[in-house]
């Protein structure tokens, strides 16, 4: 599961009557889309828009906002079964269900002039990472134990 506090830009978009909240770089798994796999896609129903903690809500959408992806995949979801039974009739049904689904990578989030794309998203993740491991712990000197002179009553 991605970690958006982390992310610097983000936003909220609907598709497929649902609505998905991404970063520059996440997967997503969303209704079927008519598109290729391996074409761009491009949500426009932006709802809400995060940029390094500056939010801006739409009303209902924001305006000049889009989520660029790239369709990676075509797929279908989990069989759900549907049983339906009247008591004391023999009246049985059962349906099965596969809905039909679209692996998105976004590759980048668009608002008004602002882009963030998938790899400059990544590029402070691995600087971080790196300046974690680049500095050494520096050592306290232990100080000498001072001795505490004790009361004798």
């Amino acid at each position: 599961f991605p970690n958006f506090r982390e992310s610097t830009m983000y936003a909220v978009f609907e598709t497929g009557g649902k609505q998905y909240r991404a970063g520059a770089g996440d997967t997503l798994t969303v209704e079927k889309l008519d598109a290729e796999a391996g074409k761009p896609v491009t949500f426009d129903r932006v709802l809400l828009v995060n940029n390094d903690g500056q939010v801006t809500i739409g009303s209902p959408l924001v305006e000049q906002a889009n989520v660029v992806a790239d369709v990676v995949e075509h797929k279908r979801g989990p069989k759900l079964i549907a049983f339906k039974m009247k008591r004391r009739k023999g009246h049985r049904c059962k349906i099965g269900h596969r809905q039909d689904l679209t692996v998105v990578k976004v590759t980048d989030v668009t608002t008004g002039g602002k882009t963030k794309k998938a790899a400059e998203a990544e590029k402070p993740k691995a600087a971080k990472k790196a300046a974690k491991k680049k500095e050494p712990k520096a050592e306290k000197p232990e100080a000498p134990a001072e001795e505490k002179p004790q009361n004798k009553e």
